[in-house]
């Protein structure tokens, strides 16, 4: 496709600095741009390299000029850049019906305009509303809710009475609503605690592949609309997520933890049950988060603690083999200086 500046201007709410005619065939990073490209440039040491890059027009934010390029001047680049990915890329388009080796229950309601991929199963109840596409290989257990325009990659299962809800989309190989993890000692063994809850997942929320998302033991696990999880996410039974939170991969909630709005959990950190983390709190990478977190705090370490703390406590143990060498040098010392002094008394 052919776009000219001046027309994806107009779409980003942008300025053009330059020929708005000239058009547009591709979108790439200035190392490997081509002629008829646009790229973008967020910073002046970006803005170099696009400069000598071969790329017809930059996308920037800031007072950049010149002489070589278009450029289409816009408050922030890259939000500008995640509009203008699905013009140069559009998503692939999933044509309406139901693939003939689907397993779809008399009883669910499947919208006309929804998309059913090979080897799907539909249980009794299921609704599935408009637009929504189910790539292949999905379940959906009875009594769940797909909303509009919600997309499941391959091999999604989705246990029963589970509701999702619209512009949701969810990668491949991830289990929502399995069991949680609930049991109880009884006479010398571990008796099961049966899981007779749900997942609720509200509108806008994107989840990556091969994560886990438990059912409530009886009440719900809810995740707020807006919020992004990444891969190999594990979220136990009755954990509660605010809206517009992010998870990176790897991070794992004990149960009946509820996170406020716009929450960031960085990798392989490990949050425990029945805690509260409150509204745009930060939990750093490789973290252990054993207490409640206040609004906006922001926690590192195990156990987390605030961040400066923590900071502190990392510098003082970077330092700690200069404090050993200093204090046997002082040992020393002093037990030169007892010698001295047992030898003077003797005599």
């Amino acid at each position: 496709m052919a776009i000219t500046a001046s027309e994806i201007a107009k779409r980003i709410k942008g300025e053009v600095v330059g020929d708005g005619s000239i058009k547009l065939t591709g979108l790439a990073p200035a190392e490997t741009a081509q002629t008829g490209d646009l790229t973008f440039a967020e910073k002046d040491s970006y803005f170099a390299i696009a400069e000598k890059s071969l790329a017809s027009a930059v996308v920037v934010s800031g007072e950049f000029a010149s002489s070589e390029k278009v450029l289409i001047r816009v408050p922030d680049a890259r939000v500008a850049m995640a509009k203008l990915l699905p013009i140069f890329f559009p998503v692939d388009e999933h044509l309406a019906g139901t693939h003939p080796s689907a397993t779809v229950d008399p009883s669910a309601q499947v919208d006309p305009t929804a998309h059913i991929g090979p080897n799907c199963i539909i249980g009794a109840r299921v609704k599935i509303d408009a637009r929504a596409v189910l790539r292949g290989g999905n379940q959906i257990g009875r009594d769940c809710q797909i909303g509009e325009d919600t997309c499941l990659f391959p091999n999604v299962v989705i246990y029963a009475k589970c509701q999702i809800g619209d512009r949701v989309t969810i990668h491949a190989g991830t289990v929502i609503g399995s069991d949680g993890y609930g049991y109880v000692f009884d006479q010398g063994s571990h008796r099961k605690m049966l899981q007779v809850g749900n997942v609720i997942i509200h509108n806008d929320v994107e989840i990556g592949a091969n994560t886990a998302i438990d059912r409530g033991a009886l009440g719900s696990t809810v995740i707020g609309a807006g919020t992004k999880i990444d891969n190999l996410v594990h979220v136990a039974h009755n954990v509660v997520f605010g809206q517009h939170c992010l998870v990176m991969g790897q991070v794992g909630f004990a149960g009946s933890t509820r996170l406020g709005d716009y929450c960031v959990i960085a990798s392989q950190s490990g949050i425990a049950g029945h805690l509260k983390l409150g509204n745009q709190a930060t939990v750093g990478a490789k973290s252990g988060v054993m207490r409640d977190i206040p609004d906006k705090e922001t926690v590192l370490g195990i156990p987390a603690s605030p961040h400066k703390q923590t900071k502190r406590q990392w510098i003082a143990l970077q330092q700690l083999p200069d404090v050993i060498r200093k204090m046997r040098k002082l040992e020393q010392q002093m037990e030169h200086l007892r010698t001295i002094i047992d030898e003077r008394e003797s005599s």
